[in-house]
């Protein structure tokens, strides 16, 4: 067999990337059932960490909180991203479009730092002046969103500008309304874009620290921002086992989103493929 110098060099080169990206993942999953209380000595395989996280409240209530805001965000930037990116695709020139392109791209490019302290000023100053929102849950779902709009917009606005245009033609001709074209074809057309804008959103709201380190309020602190403080305090294995659940929470995630996209795919496939074949017929 002919060695193929080029071709190993990019898999040690992949397998090289792979180690820089998942090692530390796989080094903190595996210290999580570290017995001993200091993370730099093994001292046996333990589940008392894991029994003893479910006692602390904290923990768990910050868990929840970031669940609820992550699945929040999700659904708002996945609605958000989804009306702008209909409305960049479908109306190539209107009035204001290069200023709403910037916006939209802005919180990609700007600094979390500097989103996150314009929104404290801003919602600080509406807070004085109508008495609400308070600094909690809901500010923080408003920092999130708009992060994460940005980034479903430009995920569903790829699969728009791949998408055949021809077939929503069709679907009007055939007498469908607009919003029997959107529910009927346009939608299904882009269901696996925003399936994975919306695994993008939850993923960038549930980690997230800086723009819920500005917005939250006494009550309402999230579990990202309870793993940095205690991480600041000291390693310990107790830091290990919750990021090592919220690994695993959105790896199934992940997989169940895979598995439902490409089964929704092949079915799609099949009924075109069926369509054809009684066309042709």
């Amino acid at each position: 067999m002919k060695f193929n110098a080029g071709r190993m060099t990019s898999r040690v080169w992949l397998g090289a990337v792979f180690a820089f990206l998942y090692l530390p993942i796989l080094t903190l999953i595996v210290l999580s059932f570290n017995d001993s209380a200091m993370v730099t000595s093994w001292g046996g395989w333990s589940l008392r960490w894991y029994e003893g996280l479910a006692e602390d409240v904290e923990i768990i209530n910050g868990f929840k909180l970031s669940l609820q805001i992550a699945f929040l965000t999700a659904c708002a930037s996945v609605i958000l991203g989804t009306l702008a990116a209909l409305a960049l695709t479908r109306f190539k020139r209107f009035h204001g479009r290069t200023f709403f392109v910037g916006m939209l791209s802005s919180p990609l490019v700007m600094p979390e730092v500097i989103i996150g302290l314009s929104l404290l000023l801003m919602l600080v100053s509406v807070q004085r002046t109508l008495g609400f929102p308070d600094r909690g849950l809901m500010t923080i779902l408003f920092g999130h969103a708009l992060l994460g709009m940005a980034y479903a917009t430009v995920v569903v606005q790829s699969r728009l500008q791949e998408m055949n245009p021809q077939l929503e033609e069709a679907a009007q001709d055939l007498g469908c309304r607009p919003w029997q074209v959107f529910f009927l074809v346009t939608l299904p057309l882009i269901a696996q874009a925003i399936g994975s804008a919306f695994l993008l959103t939850f993923t960038l709201s549930l980690d997230d620290v800086v723009l819920s380190a500005f917005l939250s309020g006494p009550g309402s602190t999230t579990m990202p921002i309870v793993i940095f403080s205690r991480a600041r305090l000291g390693l310990s294995p107790s830091v290990n086992t919750v990021a090592t659940l919220t690994v695993a929470v959105v790896s199934l995630g992940v997989i169940v989103a895979s598995v439902w996209m490409a089964r929704a795919q092949r079915r799609r496939t099949q009924e075109m493929a069926r369509a054809f074949r009684e066309h042709d017929a």
